[in-house]
């Protein structure tokens, strides 16, 4: 027997999320079936107003709801400037309490194959940004990955001519895990950015 075109449609728009495949879409729309009509109502009603209460900040690009914490902060250190590819990234950053400067999302990485470049107004945005909060140091906190690499190499390139330490996140070994665990790319990579103890 067939599923009803509408809990077919309702499983295809669930498979849209990355991570969910046929299975779990399946099993995600039966639940919601079992849902009383007021609990569905809420879940519609806060998607449908995703886009009217959640942007993204001009200056910075964090995901905000109106002001910008992180940009209308005076306790922020203001010659600070950590690069990341997404605004989801500076939740992971802030979460570990251990960074107190400024952001500027890029959007996206360098990936060719996908046809995304960086372009020169990104470029130009970033070094308006150093120049008028009086930056001397960039992190570079993308991904350990090709596009990631690639991103931060390009980066590199275009800010070096600028008079500031840039300098990008440790690459290496995941903390509580035993040597004989760690994959041959990550172990390479922990000794190549070994540093002084």
């Amino acid at each position: 027997m067939r599923y009803p075109d509408h809990l077919l449609k309702l499983i295809g728009v669930l498979k849209k999320l990355p991570g969910v495949g046929s299975r779990s879409a399946e099993r995600f729309a039966f639940q919601l079936i079992d849902w009383s009509p007021e609990k569905l109502a809420e879940m519609g009603d806060i998607i449908k107003s995703i886009k009217e209460n959640l942007n993204y900040c001009s200056e910075c690009g964090a995901l905000i709801e109106t002001k910008c914490p992180l940009c209308s902060s005076s306790r922020r250190d203001p010659h600070l400037l950590c690069i990341v590819a997404s605004s989801k990234d500076i939740f992971a950053i802030e979460e570990t309490r251990e960074y107190q400067g400024h952001y500027h999302v890029l959007g996206s990485l360098l990936s060719p194959l996908q046809g995304q470049s960086i372009s020169s107004g990104t470029i130009e945005n970033i070094k308006n940004r150093i120049s008028k909060l009086q930056i001397t140091e960039v992190i570079i906190a993308l991904d350990a990955t090709l596009e990631g690499d690639a991103t931060s190499l390009f980066l590199k390139k275009e800010l070096s001519s600028l008079p500031l330490s840039i300098s990008r996140l440790a690459l290496g070994l995941p903390m509580g895990t035993a040597l004989d665990f760690i994959d041959g790319g990550t172990l390479g990579r922990a000794l190549a950015y070994r540093r002084n103890y």
